[in-house]
């Protein structure tokens, strides 16, 4: 069998990610004389050149951009390899750091959280809430294992990352008594010009919710608008009016707010997602997280 040197592959991987021979020669504290030696060994171990000029520029080839491709795996995978190793320290618990997106209900984050909590080695959780650019930008870091967002990761960002879906739920309309009962014989319709706590624009559940409303004809008074959905429910709480949350911790709701059902709809989604730069999961707190998301919390098939 026919090795690859990988330390050549290396040289000719960071040429390319660094786009020239002289930034990847500073980048990897060379000469580029010796860069340059060890491309030629590559090339002529696997049978075809890897780069043609263009002007003054190197522009790879077809066989360079295939081995490219498969180079820019190996090495994330290294990378995964290392950052999963670095998480599991010889001696004291697991670690898992865990970036949640600030719209998410604090009782889905706890409910999504807590399957990696149940493991039987110990973890050390550390919970980061923040806008979800700088959430990912900690994960392109490695400094975040995972991050829980209520959307995928947005096309065109630089961000090598993946997102996984944990699940997605209906939404239940919840008010104190007061509000609620007298709407829900005619619920959804009872909506319209009721007093209505909404998250921020520019949310998915806003956008869900805005779309469902206008294709019932339904125009709710806004009583409040919040970027944090904990003060929404606060307010939801004290009877300033309607509020809506995922259906799969409807009972948290109830408990916790003391407030009563107005009604439910599968019409709107909520959709969860795990982000991690694992295309296929390794870390053991993560894997729990979406296992339990999947087939128990949403009953994903």
């Amino acid at each position: 069998m026919e090795w690859l040197n990988y330390h050549h592959l290396f040289y000719f991987w960071t040429v390319m990610r660094e786009g020239s021979l002289t930034a990847a020669s500073a980048r990897l504290s060379l000469a580029p004389s010796t860069v340059s030696a060890q491309l030629g060994k590559l090339e002529e171990s696997l049978g075809g050149k890897l780069f043609q000029r263009a002007g003054r520029n190197l522009e790879p080839t077809d066989l360079g951009r295939l081995v490219f491709r498969y180079a820019d795996e190996i090495f994330s995978l290294g990378r995964e390899m290392m950052d999963t190793i670095r998480g599991r320290p010889a001696a004291g618990p697991l670690s898992l750091k865990a970036g949640v997106v600030d719209v998410l209900p604090k009782l889905i984050v706890r409910r999504l959280l807590e399957p990696a909590l149940q493991l039987p080695e110990r973890v050390k959780l550390v919970c980061l809430e923040d806008k979800e650019d700088a959430l990912l930008a900690e994960l392109a870091m490695h400094s975040l294992d995972v991050v829980l967002s209520d959307a995928p990761l947005r096309a065109g960002l630089s961000v090598k990352a993946y997102s996984h879906l944990l699940g997605e739920c209906g939404i239940t309309f919840f008010a104190v008594e007061k509000l609620a009962g007298p709407r829900r014989g005619k619920f959804p319709l009872s909506l319209h010009e009721a007093p209505m706590l909404l998250p921020m624009e520019m949310t998915a559940l806003r956008g869900g919710l805005e779309r469902w409303f206008a294709s019932l004809s339904i125009r709710p008074a806004i009583a409040g608008e919040f970027d944090d959905n904990a003060l929404l429910n606060v307010f939801g709480q004290e009877g300033d009016g309607i509020f809506a949350a995922p259906t799969v911790i409807e009972p948290e709701v109830l408990r916790q707010h003391k407030v009563q059902v107005v009604g439910r709809t599968q019409a709107v989604k909520e959709r969860y997602y795990a982000i991690s730069v694992e295309r296929i999961i390794k870390h053991p707190a993560v894997a729990a997280i979406l296992e339990a998301a999947r087939h128990n919390l949403f009953m994903m098939k």
